[in-house]
């Protein structure tokens, strides 16, 4: 797991995230309300690289910093002047360009050149010994592929021994997507400037930004007031969702849950989400299956209620049930078919994950009473595009995905996204590498059909439902690591995501 924190909050990242495009209004608005400067807010963003820097690699003697031709590499002037000043050793390579620089940046490099910092080409030979890389060469402001000379800058910062430190983002990954344009700078830790930006968490950008932190420049006043178009999510806001019961409360106040799929040898998947909805406080959970799943679910949870799917079986559990859950181990035969045909002429709160999905991208109709939970090769298929596409814009291809089908979509991936018709939109920052291995989808349809069952909205109980799934998988992973985890193994540690009450 990374380190996620705030120099303002010690226990968390900022829970608003911003596109990249409006970074630069949201800056000029902060200054005017603080009454200062943009000169003035980069050297207050230069000031706190620095002291993070210092804190960082505190036995760092020889820092190199590649200043870009833009206000990351004016961030970058600042650092270098304030390194120097404190006895610390500093190259600084400049990028070089026919445009001026802009006028905040132009300033804090003759504040360098005054102070007696030198300025190198990008052709310099880099020094032997150097012990910290300050990547601010690009920023947030990037939306195309890497030209020279960032790229071979990028390319000789990656290969180098020595630890990366970004300033604001990794150079060569997106702000707004989490992408990376050819070459991305893989740093050690990346210290965003006033806000998180929707690029620093999800898709690649976990791949690049290494231990991410942000520091609000002293604008948590002005901020505060400001409403963010997306949400960050994890687990400190469970509690949030998921208050202590009452103690008067039985199994009939928690939700009736009706499962239907596990075709023909795909018994896992449904009793997975099964036993992931009861784990996650489900009332009464009821599974509708191939005959032949029948006996091998029972003895395995002999707490799930399970039975043949049939039509009047399936007619009889949708009038008896509050919440549906269809799709995984469905599959596309007749029978998944016609079970599913009949789920659709139920108006109660439902999810559809899987084979349902797949099914749905075949015969597609728009709905308000369900959430989706599409990866995103299933969102391909629902969008008709390819994988590469919803992965190169993530956020676009869940509003797609919200305005096709409406209800609740969580695009599931690294940085797991949701959204509704309303213009919600949230990012469970929770998650790692392990849950790449079958069955997490089920566990997940279960939790958040389980939330739902307990009174919570569609779009609450798929963003709790998100984040105390990755929060599971977090501790797994803190436990035993990454490689080798399976499903089943976040039952293990999912009571106390689900139960935030009992974690100090």
């Amino acid at each position: 797991m990374r380190n996620r924190q705030s120099k303002t909050n010690p226990d968390s990242l900022p829970y608003s995230v911003w596109p990249a495009q409006a970074l630069r209004l949201l800056e000029q608005q902060g200054a005017d309300a603080l009454g200062i400067t943009l000169d003035e807010l980069m050297l207050r963003a230069g000031q706190a690289a620095y002291e993070h820097a210092r804190a960082a690699w505190p036995v760092a003697r020889h820092w190199l910093i590649l200043c870009g031709h833009g206000n990351n590499g004016g961030d970058g002037y600042v650092v270098a002047r304030l390194a120097q000043a404190a006895g610390i050793c500093v190259t600084v390579i400049a990028c070089e360009s026919s445009k001026p620089l802009p006028d905040e940046a132009q300033r804090a490099q003759e504040a360098w050149l005054d102070a007696g910092g030198v300025l190198h080409s990008t052709q310099k030979a880099w020094p032997e010994q150097v012990d910290l890389i300050v990547d601010a060469l690009l920023g947030t402001g990037l939306n195309r592929p890497v030209a020279e000379p960032y790229a071979h800058l990028i390319t000789l910062a990656n290969l180098h021994p020595a630890a990366v430190f970004s300033l604001d983002m990794p150079s060569g990954l997106s702000a707004d997507y989490g992408t990376a344009f050819g070459e991305a700078i893989c740093a050690a830790q990346t210290l965003s400037f006033i806000v998180l930006k929707a690029g620093q968490l999800t898709a690649k950008a976990r791949d690049y930004t290494g231990q991410l932190f942000c520091h609000d420049l002293g604008l948590s006043a002005f901020l505060s007031g400001q409403s963010a178009p997306i949400r960050r999510y994890d687990a400190s806001v469970l509690s949030h969702w998921l208050p202590p019961r009452k103690p008067s409360s039985h199994k009939g106040s928690h939700g009736r849950l009706l499962v239907v799929g596990g075709d023909n040898g795909t018994a896992g998947a449904i009793r997975m989400t099964g036993e992931a909805a009861l784990r996650a406080g489900a009332g009464l959970v009821r599974i509708l299956t191939h005959a032949d799943n029948v006996q091998p679910i029972l003895t395995a949870r002999p707490e799930l209620m399970v039975d043949v799917l049939s039509q009047s079986t399936l007619e009889s559990a949708l009038e008896w049930a509050e919440v549906i859950v269809t799709g995984p181990g469905l599959g596309q035969r007749e029978w998944g078919q016609q079970a599913l045909e009949q789920v659709k002429k139920c108006n109660k709160p439902m999810l559809w994950d899987a084979d349902a999905l797949n099914l749905l991208a075949i015969s597609p109709e728009k709905r308000q009473n369900r959430v989706i939970t599409p990866h995103p090769g299933e969102a391909a298929r629902l969008l008709g595009i390819s994988t590469q596409e919803v992965e190169s814009d993530r956020f676009q291809a869940l509003q797609k995905l919200v305005q096709r089908y409406g209800g609740i979509v969580v695009l599931k991936g690294a940085g797991t996204l949701i959204a509704d018709e309303s213009g919600g939109q949230a990012i469970a920052d929770v998650g790692n590498a392990g849950m790449a291995s079958g069955g997490m989808g089920d566990v997940l349809s279960g939790i958040i059909a389980a939330f739902i069952g307990q009174h919570l909205s569609l779009y609450d109980a798929a963003c709790a439902g998100c984040v105390a799934h990755g929060a599971a998988a977090d501790a797994v992973a803190a436990q035993r690591g990454t490689r080798g985890m399976l499903a089943t193994d976040l039952f293990e540690t999912l009571w106390q995501f689900v139960n935030p009450e009992m974690v100090p």
